[in-house]
């Protein structure tokens, strides 16, 4: 029942969002010294949920989840100065973008929270 209304499949799809993001940020961080390698970056939530029809996928039983490659196929290479060895990777830039995740996430759970809030508050409990 609760994954019928919309305002808990957002405040979801955030969390899974945040949770791809930092996937991609560990993968950055974790080639920092690989040669050759470029940074990788998602586009901004808003933009993947807006195109939201171009990602959907035909699911067969209710209890299936999205893969992450829907997700990933909004992925985009930093732009930056490389290294001597060709790499783009900027460790201060990923652990900036690591606290920007944490915050989005924290705001995914909240949303979550306050949604359960007012809809155990209009049950009367």
């Amino acid at each position: 029942m609760l994954e019928q209304l919309k305002v808990f499949q957002t405040a979801g799809q955030m969390a899974r969002f945040a949770a791809t993001q930092q996937s991609v940020v560990a993968r950055n961080i974790a080639n920092a010294d690989t040669p050759g390698y470029r940074a990788v970056a998602t586009s901004p939530f808003s933009e993947i949920i807006d195109s939201a029809p171009a990602l959907s996928l035909r699911m067969t039983r209710s209890g299936h989840i999205a893969p992450a490659d829907a997700i990933a196929a909004h992925n985009s290479f930093r732009t930056g100065e490389a290294s001597p060895n060709g790499n783009t990777v900027s460790i201060e830039e990923e652990m900036v973008a690591g606290a920007n995740i944490q915050r989005e996430h924290e705001q995914a759970l909240a949303i979550y929270r306050h949604a359960l809030t007012v809809l155990r508050l209009a049950l009367g409990r």
